[in-house]
């Protein structure tokens, strides 16, 4: 499976932007899909996932929860966030990923595919 991560760019604090991820799995529906994020110096962390089960069951981290929003279209192979009331700290390069079977979609470590990341950066 190769994912295709685009859509970052520079914004301002309060802005919103949306990343996109693109799938080349045609059993894009069978994975349970996320982001991660990666800041300069810093460990790659949970954004938010979903799961492929037919209700879409979506966790967040609590950094980001009430303000990014995930979602799949498994008809396009295509996975996305959007980000509202961007804050300096969401600054970071953007992974998508997708795991074949997860016990915990929060944990890195479950997913075997990643995308290149996109870089977004939010300016105080």
């Amino acid at each position: 499976v190769q994912l295709q991560a685009s859509g970052g760019g520079l914004v301002q604090a309060g802005d919103s932007l949306s990343v996109s991820c693109a799938a080349s799995a045609r059993t894009f529906s069978g994975f349970d899909v996320g982001w991660f994020r990666q800041a300069p110096g810093k460990e790659r962390t949970f954004v938010a996932a979903i799961d492929l089960s037919s209700t879409g069951n979506k966790v967040y981290a609590d950094s980001v929860k009430g303000r990014f929003t995930i979602s799949r279209d498994n008809a396009k192979n295509a996975l996305s966030l959007q980000m509202n009331r961007l804050k300096p700290e969401d600054t970071a390069v953007y992974y998508c990923a997708a795991a074949r079977f997860s016990r915990d979609v929060t944990g890195s470590y479950e997913y075997d595919y990643w995308g290149q990341g996109t870089q977004v950066t939010v300016s105080s």
